[in-house]
């Protein structure tokens, strides 16, 4: 391989298709995916997503990187926070607002955790990259084809994730501010 790559841990193809379209064409390193089936982790924010990059890197032995995606809701302390994916799941997205249907605090914020790891067995040094995206949840709007979007309102719009145009939400999302502090420290320090 003439470029060097990084393995982004991931099955889902909207995923990889935000990260390559949020680094843009002039990232230093190529992005790769794989599949990878993970433990699923409890604890705070930081910790799941430094485990499982470890996980990850110590399974594939290359360099990794993994994300980990929150949806904190004020009103009840930072839950479902982490476990967003299982809530969603079980709950679907109209569960998600009656969770907060006794309270009349609807704000929450969007947090995204890449988590990277050299993948060097010796040094299972794990760097996170984090961004946060305040607002508020709302009743179901928009396509429901990207997790929890059609639910979340970000500060400033009257449009959720789901209905503004991807490029809009490449712009101001989680993701999108954890994936600028990945690309810059790339980019400055141009290292793998």
């Amino acid at each position: 391989m003439s470029q060097r790559t990084i393995t982004f841990v991931t099955g889902n193809a909207k995923k990889l298709e935000e990260l390559r379209a949020i680094l843009g064409s002039n990232f230093p390193l190529e992005i790769i995916s794989h599949k990878l089936d993970l433990p699923e982790l409890q604890g705070e924010i930081d910790e799941v997503s430094i485990k499982k990059c470890q996980e990850a890197a110590r399974r594939l032995k290359r360099p990794v990187l993994v994300e980990d995606t929150s949806l904190c809701f004020n009103a009840l302390k930072g839950l479902p926070g982490p476990y967003i994916k299982w809530f969603l799941e079980k709950l679907e997205p109209e569960g998600l607002t009656k969770l907060l249907a006794g309270w009349e605090d609807k704000s929450a914020k969007a947090v995204c955790t890449f988590a990277y790891c050299a993948g060097n067995c010796e040094d299972l040094d794990v760097k996170l990259f984090q961004g946060i995206t305040s607002g508020k949840i709302v009743e179901p709007r928009g396509t429901r084809d990207f997790g929890w979007d059609c639910v979340f309102q970000p500060d400033g719009y009257s449009e959720t994730y789901a209905e503004l145009p991807k490029t809009e939400k490449n712009k101001i999302s989680h993701r999108y501010r954890a994936l600028e502090k990945f690309k810059t420290y790339f980019i400055e320090k141009n290292t793998v």
